[in-house]
């Protein structure tokens, strides 16, 4: 069931996911059509998300939006107050003025991740919430599945030192699993779409940069969203019944590297699960060190890091 609307206002709107938006030329969603989706999430109680350009929107775009309840998914670069900011290299990241509060998100390679995550032991006790993002996940290898092991090892170790402080600094990786107590995934085209510049509904902002034919509907027909059921966990026989539940199960992903919307690459998978276990080993040391918040909470052993790889056995 559709709960979310997500609104890109321009082609260079920021990707704030794993997808890559290389576009250049500005294409400015028509002020017509930004009332439209408003209105489309208002008769059907849809919570809406902007995702914004690097630029300024005209004065009368900035009252459109502010008609409605919503959050802000923006560039670093762009002067919006936001909800989420999003940074796209690491150099800027660094020397950033965190906000306390505020959610960021760090769209990175997997090496500048390897060569950089020292850095975040300064910059973890300084933040809400920081969500990392894989730009080139689907080319993790078996030796990158065991650097990025040690990796979560060593983070941990900072989130460990954070709490022994009194700070408690949410992080995508680690953290989430602790916090949830069900699938938590991208779910677009199920609880989630995406009104895209040209006034056409995707089932996210990746899809749009796939052309118009890969549009689910418009402003005026409404949906038309073929096999929706496919974009639903219960149709999905093996992630419904993991425990990687902070898992993004992202759908374009799933589509592009294994041409199903409902199954994940081997390399989500493995990802998803090293993340669980490194949430699994957090929780026992911060249990040890006397913590009772998450006392309730557990994460059981497994012997496999893809489920696919037990059905092939």
């Amino acid at each position: 069931m559709i709960q979310y609307l997500i609104i890109q206002l321009d082609d260079t709107s920021t990707s704030f996911c794993y997808y890559e938006n290389s576009g250049k030329a500005r294409r400015l969603i028509a002020l017509d059509d930004l009332k439209a989706g408003i209105f489309f999430a208002m008769k059907q109680n849809l919570s809406i998300q902007f995702v914004y350009p690097d630029y300024e929107l005209p004065d009368e775009y900035k009252e459109t939006i502010e008609t409605i309840d919503h959050s802000k998914i923006v560039p670093v670069g762009c002067r919006e107050e936001a909800d989420v900011m999003v940074f796209n290299d690491w150099n800027t990241f660094l020397s950033f003025q965190f906000a306390s509060g505020q959610t960021y998100v760090l769209r990175t390679s997997k090496k500048d991740f390897f060569d950089k995550y020292l850095s975040l032991d300064c910059i973890l006790p300084r933040i809400y919430r920081l969500n990392i993002v894989f730009t080139d996940i689907a080319d993790f290898t078996d030796v990158d599945f065991t650097i990025y092991k040690q990796v979560l090892q060593a983070i941990s170790k900072m989130i460990s030192a954070c709490y022994a402080q009194g700070e408690n600094p949410q992080l995508n990786l680690l953290t989430d699993r602790i916090m949830l107590d069900r699938m938590n995934n991208c779910n677009a085209g199920w609880e989630s779409i995406t009104l895209a510049p040209d006034g056409k509904f995707y089932v996210c902002p990746a899809f749009y940069l796939e052309g118009e034919e890969a549009a689910i509907g418009d402003l005026k027909k409404g949906l038309d969203i073929k096999n929706p059921q496919l974009y639903r966990l219960d149709y999905a026989p093996l992630c419904r019944i993991c425990d990687a539940y902070q898992c993004k199960r992202c759908i374009y992903l799933n589509r592009k590297t294994t041409l199903e919307v409902n199954t994940p690459s081997h390399e989500q998978c493995v990802v998803s699960h090293l993340e669980r276990n490194a949430a699994r080993a957090l929780l026992a040391v911060t249990r040890q060190s006397g913590n009772v918040c998450m006392k309730n909470v557990e994460i059981k052993e497994i012997r496999y890091l893809d489920p696919f790889d037990i059905i092939k056995k």
